[in-house]
């Protein structure tokens, strides 16, 4: 009896240690998680751009942007 709780006993420490220290998956929730984010920021710029009255701001910046590029050639 004592011989078979103690082989109990080791195989739930050896299964729940594993589980502890399982990251399957841990790579994929961080990369949903960034790509989520890099979308939440899109949808903000482009809320601001459109109703924000941010598209004169973002002209001026293109503007801004390819008249020092040419200055530059």
């Amino acid at each position: 009896m004592n011989e078979r709780i103690a082989r109990l006993h080791a195989w739930y420490l050896w299964h729940s240690r594993n589980a502890l220290y399982d990251e399957e998956g841990q790579a994929t929730t961080e990369y949903a998680l960034v790509m989520l984010g890099a979308a939440l920021v899109a949808l903000m710029l482009v809320a601001w751009a459109t109703a924000g009255g941010g598209a004169g701001k973002i002209g001026r910046l293109f503007d801004r942007v390819i008249d020092a590029v040419i200055d530059k050639l």
